[in-house]
């Protein structure tokens, strides 16, 4: 992570993660093949926040893409026994006082749970999506880092709202608020969920449970059976898209570009092959597989309609309850291990984040646990949090 030289102003400093373009600064997305990009232009969110006032403290690493746990597979970061995400860690050692983050596959929530701090991922299309270095365009959402939720709704408060530039901004004016009553709110734990969860997350995840209860809250386990075909389903189209997305980046016009070729298609393939890392390749590899002739309407047309169908059950579920509690990983810690198993990690850890991408739906993570909500709960979410963070201060 690099932080630059800067006064502090009133409103405070944010980090910014390197998805996310800034104006003249390096952003490479965490990938050798964008090495030495220079934006000429930054996105909607950052230049909403310095007109209001804030300072952007510097470019957080991410891995590459986004693709990968917690950032551990960034081209630029420092290689890490024990895996953390850059952003989270600044805002959890006071550096900071707020990150912005891009959501995709969930890198951002596990980052998040594992520092203990919050991030957000709003609804869909609340925060512009303009500046940012897309990959999964249908379900990624630029969220915020911070200590608490109430600075979550700070800064949320300046982001969140319509861009004409964004194809994808929804219209609707928000008002951000951490301070609903909770009492009488229902919340269920997702059973499948916890079962999937080690005994000290699942420990976690009850303790909160229980801390919401004692403020009120009424707390039921329920059955949400479609957890699994719903993270087949958001890896099928993340893939898809991804693969898609980065097929610009061909060492033409900016980025890496291989020295050794004779042809075109020599420098197509040769700056892949260095600029991506296994786990890009992999992905790219899988979503072409699924945008094959052979196999769309098989596979990519029928994650289509299983993606109208998880909207319609979690819909279905939000009717009797105003949120659901669930871990956001499998356990309380990551080690380091080989890039090359990273497909098959990603894929097993992001079943606890992947609705939220799959439908639009907001999540918050807080007290290391994920509350999930339907569109446009995002006040909601944040006073449950509140009312256990202000219980444990």
């Amino acid at each position: 992570m690099e932080l630059y030289s800067v006064k502090l102003s009133d409103k405070g400093t944010v980090a910014v993660d390197d998805t996310i373009l800034v104006k003249g600064v390096v952003t490479s997305a965490g990938s050798h093949i964008l090495e030495g990009f220079k934006p000429l232009f930054s996105a909607e969110a950052v230049s909403r926040l310095e007109n209001a006032g804030y300072e952007i403290a510097g470019k957080t690493h991410v891995g590459e893409f986004g693709l990968d746990l917690v950032g551990e597979f960034s081209y630029y970061g420092e290689k890490d026994e024990d895996l953390k995400g850059a952003a989270a860690t600044l805002v959890a050692n006071g550096e900071v006082k707020a990150a912005l983050g891009v959501d995709m596959n969930g890198a951002t929530r596990r980052s998040a749970a594992l520092a203990g701090v919050d991030f957000l991922k709003p609804t869909y299309g609340t925060v512009s999506r303009y500046g940012i270095i897309s990959c999964a365009s249908s379900g990624e959402q630029m969220g915020v880092y911070a200590a608490n939720a109430d600075e979550i709704k700070e800064v949320m408060s300046v982001i969140a709202g319509h861009d004409e530039k964004d194809g994808t901004s929804l219209k609707e004016e928000y008002e951000f608020n951490a301070d609903e009553a909770i009492a009488g709110k229902k919340v269920c734990i997702v059973k499948e969920l916890l079962e999937k969860a080690s005994d000290d997350v699942k420990a976690n995840v009850l303790a909160y449970a229980d801390k919401l209860r004692a403020n009120g809250v009424v707390v039921e386990e329920v059955s949400f059976d479609i957890v699994d075909a719903a993270n087949t389903t958001w890896q099928i189209l993340m893939t898809a898209e991804t693969c898609n997305n980065v097929s610009r980046y061909d060492g033409v016009k900016y980025g890496h570009r291989a020295a050794d070729y004779k042809n075109i298609d020599e420098l197509y393939v040769n700056t892949r092959t260095e600029g991506f890392n296994f786990l890009t390749k992999a992905v790219i590899l899988y979503g072409s597989d699924t945008l094959s002739k052979n196999r769309y309407e098989s596979c990519y047309g029928k994650a289509l309609k299983v993606r109208r169908v998880v909207a319609e059950r979690f819909e279905d579920l939000m009717k009797s309850y105003d949120a659901v509690l669930t871990p956001v990983c499998s356990q309380s810690a990551y080690k380091a291990y080989d890039i090359k198993d990273a497909f098959m990690k990603v894929f097993e850890e992001s079943v606890f984040t992947c609705v939220p991408n799959l439908i639009g739906t907001p999540a918050l993570v807080s007290g290391g646990v994920q509350l999930m909500g339907g569109q446009f709960a995002e006040n909601t979410l944040l006073s449950l949090a509140k009312s256990v963070e202000r219980a444990g201060e």
